[in-house]
């Protein structure tokens, strides 16, 4: 009878372990929305507008009103990677997946992209950009409840393939592309886009459930207008049909 014992409780054990190899893996930790922020860092942004970038972010994620927006959510948290572009050549994950739900999340986030060096290369991939978010979204170590890519930029897709087509894959699978157009007043290689960039914007870059557009007037205004997105992006408000702000 205890050899019996011993043998069933083995055998237990055996199935047990199996179970345990062959089981999916414990789910990730959840937040309210992965948030890709993909950056334009190409050679038509200089130095000033690069540091007025950076700032806009660190400020928006840092402020007050974002993190209430964050600790809103049903989950009250998201998960943030912040991205830089230029050609279809050069994308580079600069923070890799951060949770952030609280102030001192928020702050330390706000902190790392201060220190975090800044390249600049030719060229405006906005397909590679989205491309290139599209697998850190893949790679997120957080379940998401939605996943937002937030492109800015000052500049049309002239590098690379077609925005529309990657806009159009990463919309089918569900995933909101919103747009922060900032409206240089200067050409890009001397030209100046064929139609306004927050019309651009509208019509070729942004998709996917509630996208919308907010456009920044400059780079001294990217600041106020990142905040503004992003309070609207944390509280999803906008699920549903193509929207424009």
């Amino acid at each position: 009878m205890q050899r019996r014992a011993l043998l069933t409780a083995g055998a237990a054990a055996a199935t047990l372990g199996a179970a345990a190899r062959f089981a999916p893996a414990r789910a990730e930790e959840p937040v309210d929305v992965l948030l890709v922020l993909a950056v334009d860092v190409s050679r038509s942004v200089d130095e000033d507008e690069a540091r007025l970038q950076r700032e806009g972010y660190r400020n928006a994620v840092s402020d007050p009103l974002v993190v209430e927006a964050i600790r809103g959510g049903m989950i009250g948290a998201i998960g943030i990677a912040y991205v830089e572009w230029a050609g279809a050549e050069y994308q580079r994950l600069v923070l890799p997946w951060t949770r952030i739900g609280t102030p001192a999340d928020a702050f330390s986030w706000a902190s790392r992209l201060d220190e975090a060096p800044r390249a600049s290369l030719s060229w405006t991939s906005i397909s590679g950009a989205l491309d290139y978010s599209h697998r850190v979204l893949a790679d997120a170590p957080f379940e998401g409840t939605r996943r937002v890519i937030d492109v800015s930029g000052d500049g049309v897709n002239n590098s690379g393939g077609p925005v529309e087509a990657a806009r159009d894959k990463l919309s089918a699978e569900g995933v909101t592309i919103n747009g922060l157009p900032i409206m240089n007043d200067r050409p890009t290689f001397g030209r100046l886009p064929p139609v306004p960039l927050d019309e651009y914007f509208r019509e070729s870059v942004v998709g996917g459930p509630g996208a919308f557009v907010i456009p920044a007037e400059d780079f001294q205004a990217f600041g106020q207008a990142v905040k503004r997105k992003l309070i609207r992006e944390i509280a999803g408000t906008d699920i549903g049909p193509r929207f424009f702000g």
